[in-house]
């Protein structure tokens, strides 16, 4: 996408694979310099692998099933949400989603800034 003048449209069946993390089914719809949007999709019962955003903070809206985030020193922080909650993920915050349900989850994802979107890592901090 560039400076476009007018409305563009992605389908939802046209969201492409976006940057891969364990466990996760990313799908970008629109990216630009400094917006990403697309959705996620977990599996019943899986916990992703640690990641951040780099520069980027993140707003996700839970469509369906449920989202276990942990956050902070050690992970030891831990929001759940269910359809319809909004989260917010700061830029750089080390986490990881899980879904504690036993159906499929699938989110939307609003991300702001420049860089990366995606950096995998071994885990959180200690403190």
């Amino acid at each position: 996408m560039g400076e476009a003048s007018e409305v563009e449209l992605t389908r939802g069946d046209a969201q492409v694979p976006a940057t891969p993390t364990p466990g996760m089914d990313r799908r970008e719809a629109f990216a630009t310099d400094g917006m990403w949007v697309g959705s996620v999709r977990t599996d019943a019962g899986m916990v992703s692998g640690w990641h951040h955003h780099g520069d980027h903070e993140s707003t996700i809206y839970l469509l369906h099933g449920a989202m276990r985030m942990e956050s902070g020193p050690g992970g030891r922080s831990i929001v759940d949400a269910g359809p319809g909650d909004f989260l917010y993920v700061p830029k750089g915050a080390i986490h990881r989603e899980g879904n504690p349900s036993d159906e499929p989850a699938e989110a939307i994802v609003v991300r702001a800034g420049t860089g990366e979107t995606i950096v995998n890592v071994d885990g959180p901090a200690a403190r």
